[in-house]
Parts: C-alpha cells; sequence; structure tokens
C-alpha cells in the first residue's frame, strides 16, 4: 500500500470513529449544533455542490451569469417561498453562507441605505450608535464591533471606542430584559439600529415593547433579530417579525433542521419605507459578500424547510416541553440552573447549569464529553472572562430529534448529575443508553429515505451497483 493510501485509510478510519462517536455513543447536547437528516445530507452532496449560479437584479429583471443553473435557480425561488411561509413575510434572502455572514450584509445594507440620498462628493458615514445585547451578557458576537459590526458604527471622538449600547437586563435575573428601562434608555441614545438576539437565550426578547416606543418616532430605527439559536422554534418562542422586527436574521443549523447557512427574512411591501433598505440588503449579499453561495446547501436547505414546515409545530412543542423537563430533573438532582424557577428555568432549547462549585466550567465540560455527555462551557453574567467560565450552556434540540421525551431528559440528568457534582465514570452506561435514541424523526421514515437517497447517490457516483451496495449497506446501519 502506497504512503498516499495509507493516509487516505487511516483518515477514514478516523471519520467512521468520530461518526459512530458522534451518532451512536454520545448525547448531543451542543446548543448550536444538530444532525440534519439523510436527505438533507443527500442534497448537501450533490451535484450543486460543485456549482456556480452567480445573479443579481438589473434593470427590473434578475440575471443570471452562469448557465446550465435552471434547476439550482427553481430550488432557490422554492426555498424562499418555503421559508417565506414559515416566517410569515414577504422578503427572504439566502445568499449568506452562515449566521454571521446575514448579519454583516444587513450592517453593509444599513450603511448603504443610511446614504442614500447624500450630496455628490460628500463621504459616506457609518451608522451613528447601534443598540445591542452586552457579549458577556450572552450577546451574539457577531452582533458586536469585534465581530461582524466592525467598521460600520461611528465610534465616539473622546473614548475611541464604537458607539454601542447595551439593552436592558433585570438585576435580579440578568437573562430578562428590563422593559421598564427602556423608553428612557431610547430616547437618550436614538439608535439607528437596534439589534435584539441572544446566544444564550431563555427568553424573550423586547420585540414588541421596543416597537411599541419608537413606532411614533420621526425616524425610527430598524428593528433587527438575529434568531440564530432560536430560528426553529420561530413563533412558538416568539414571533418577531408579526412582533414589529423588521428583519430576522439566523444560521440554519441550529434548532432549524437545515445545512449550514444564513438566512435574512423580513417584511418589506413595496409600500414600506423601508424598501430600499431590502433592495441595499439584496446588493450587499451578491456581490457585497457572495460569489458562489455554497448551491449543495442551498439544496438541503430546501429539503429541511420542507421538514421543518411540516412538522414545525410537534417538534418545537416538544423541544421546549423537553427542555423545561431537563432543567427540572437536573435541579432535583442538586445541579444549580439558571433562570427563574417560576418561569420553567427556560422558554427555547438551551438549559444553563451553574458549575462552579464543583469545578471550572471548562473542566466539567471535558469531563462531562469524556463520558459521552458533548456540551459546553459558558460564561455566565457575572463572570469576568470567558475563560473563566463557571457555567455550561445545553440545548435539547438534536436530541428531540432523535426521539428523546421529557421522562428521557429526566434520566439523562442523572448521569449528568453524577459526572459534575460525583465526578463518577458513567460513559460506558451513556454509550448504552443512547442505543435508545438512533432514528431520527421529524422527517420522511427512514423505510421511505432509504431508496430515495440510494437513487439520489446512484447519479452522484455512478459506478456500477453503487446504489443496492449504499442502500443494503445503509439499512444494516438504520
Amino acid at each position: 500500500m502506497s504512503s498516499f493510501q495509507e493516509k487516505i485509510q487511516a483518515l477514514c478510519e478516523r471519520v467512521e470513529r468520530n461518526n459512530t462517536w458522534r451518532q451512536k455513543e454520545s448525547f448531543n447536547l451542543i446548543p448550536s449544533e444538530s444532525t440534519p437528516s439523510l436527505l438533507v445530507k443527500m442534497g448537501e452532496i450533490s451535484d450543486p455542490a460543485g456549482r456556480y449560479a452567480e445573479h443579481r437584479a438589473m434593470k427590473g429583471e434578475e440575471v443570471y451569469f452562469y448557465q446550465g443553473i435552471d434547476f439550482i435557480r427553481d430550488v432557490e425561488i422554492e426555498a424562499q417561498r418555503e421559508l417565506a411561509k414559515y416566517f410569515d413575510c414577504t422578503d427572504v434572502e439566502l445568499r449568506p453562507v452562515s449566521g454571521q455572514m446575514a448579519n454583516e450584509v444587513v450592517f453593509k445594507g444599513m450603511v448603504k441605505f443610511l446614504n442614500r440620498g447624500k450630496a455628490e462628493g460628500q463621504p459616506s458615514r457609518r451608522m451613528k450608535l447601534v443598540m445591542n445585547n452586552d457579549l458577556t451578557k450572552g450577546g451574539h458576537l457577531s452582533s458586536q464591533p469585534m465581530g461582524a459590526l466592525f467598521n460600520f458604527v461611528e465610534e465616539d471622538p473622546a473614548t475611541g471606542k464604537e458607539n454601542v449600547v447595551h439593552l436592558p437586563l433585570l438585576k435580579d435575573n440578568p437573562y430578562k430584559p428590563d422593559v421598564a428601562a427602556l423608553p428612557d434608555l431610547l430616547d437618550r441614545h436614538k439608535p439607528e439600529l437596534i439589534i435584539f438576539g441572544k446566544s444564550m437565550v431563555i427568553y424573550q426578547e423586547p420585540v414588541k415593547p421596543v416597537a411599541d416606543i419608537v413606532r411614533t418616532w420621526n425616524r425610527r430605527p430598524v428593528l433587527m433579530y438575529d434568531m440564530a439559536h432560536v430560528l426553529g422554534l420561530y413563533g412558538a418562542f416568539q414571533p418577531a417579525l408579526q412582533e414589529g422586527a423588521d428583519i430576522v436574521t439566523g444560521s440554519t443549523h441550529k434548532t432549524y433542521f437545515g445545512t449550514q447557512r444564513g438566512v435574512i427574512a423580513g417584511r418589506f411591501p413595496k409600500e414600506s419605507q423601508l424598501r430600499n433598505l431590502w433592495l441595499d440588503i439584496r446588493a450587499r449579499a451578491f456581490p457585497g459578500s457572495t460569489s458562489n453561495h455554497h448551491l449543495g446547501t442551498l439544496l438541503g436547505l430546501l429539503m429541511a424547510a420542507y421538514e421543518m414546515n411540516e412538522f414545525k409545530a410537534e417538534y418545537q412543542a416538544q423541544v421546549r416541553a423537553n427542555a423545561k423537563a431537563f432543567a427540572r430533573a437536573l435541579k432535583g438532582k442538586g445541579v444549580p440552573v439558571e433562570g427563574d424557577e417560576k418561569d420553567g428555568f427556560t422558554e427555547t432549547h438551551q438549559v444553563l447549569i451553574r458549575v462552579k462549585a464543583f469545578g471550572s466550567g471548562m473542566a466539567i465540560a471535558r469531563r462531562l464529553e469524556e463520558n459521552n455527555i458533548v456540551v459546553n462551557y459558558q460564561a455566565l453574567p457575572d463572570d469576568e472572562t470567558f475563560l473563566e467560565s463557571s457555567g455550561i450552556r445545553m440545548g435539547v434540540q438534536e436530541m428531540t430529534r432523535f426521539g428523546m421525551k421529557e421522562k428521557h431528559f429526566d434520566e439523562l440528568a442523572g448521569y449528568l448529575a453524577d459526572v459534575v457534582i460525583r465526578n463518577k465514570k458513567v460513559k460506558d452506561a451513556v454509550k448504552k443508553y443512547r442505543q435508545n435514541f438512533l432514528e431520527m424523526g421529524y422527517c420522511l421514515p427512514a423505510k421511505d429515505a432509504i431508496p430515495l437517497a440510494a437513487r439520489i447517490i446512484s447519479t452522484v457516483f455512478p459506478y456500477p451497483d453503487f446504489a443496492a451496495r449504499f442502500a443494503e449497506n445503509l439499512e444494516k446501519l438504520m
């Protein structure tokens, strides 16, 4: 065997081992991840994965710059329709390839929009002031000056820092917004853009209260909600656009069933005063930020949108019920849980625990991983730095799709408590328990999906008898 073949074989063995561990032996509780269904994955590896389909509006017509794109053009249009149905909105932009890129596209569009009508020769300006959630209180990194907001907001000459102020939080519950403090704060700062949304999110954002306050302003701010973590819970958790948000952004692979992409959704009918903002956002998507926008993942996203629109209500209800049950079970087994117990600790897929009494968040997360429970350490609002995290952040969305209900999370909480509190070795028991949750739900059943997957993959890899061999092996694995 040549050195080349040895390297290929060794890597394939490592891939196989990692797949087995993540898909069959461990409980994946990271709240920003999920496993796509079999048919979504088939879309990802299909022929469009190697193609281009650049397009933009020119003189009122959508112009494509490549040939052979009729299929993927129709896929993009259909995916826009499915997501518009999901959000109950008028406009969807799907070309950003991540949630962070979606945010950056909006920020670029905002700057372009604010400079419309400026006199010739006059320099362009940035946004004067932005309001967002504090990074140290769970705010999205991509909504910060150190993230995607970089270079899009003006600086304060006195401090040299960007003009960013934070949405207020309750002192006795720093995970929940302080609605009473909003009117004065908004009136004092007059932001041009307000960015709702967090990566550590267990409560609703104050979209409707803010929308009600600014509605009568002569020049009201644009309201944007980065729903990356709760995109798959849209509506049941919070219908942001219906509450007054102008724009929703997010990544499509956390609680949503999709591939790793980004989305921008909005309500911008032709008579809207912000219609030009939407046109500027689309122009910043292409050619402003993307060229090839990963067409294989776009095809997979359409399949995921079919799944989400079919199973939305059932899935969302079970995710939220599982999160509350998991939080209650952990509390009952002696693990300190963040949030208000009167609210069931959480309104989303996330459960936050404080582990400082048992070790650092980083150390506890590693200990859990060694016992086949995959989480991520998290800085809580009173932590000084992320490297001194005293919390663990978990999400129930992926394991909910693999069939777990409230009673199952109660049992999992026992294993987690054994590891966190007693430093007990439960790796083998956890691996055995995971065998009960191997078939994905809220999608086409395996008996129907496997033959379709075999047909697709036989056209991706047209080797003799490939489809039959693939289907046979897949059935054994399932």
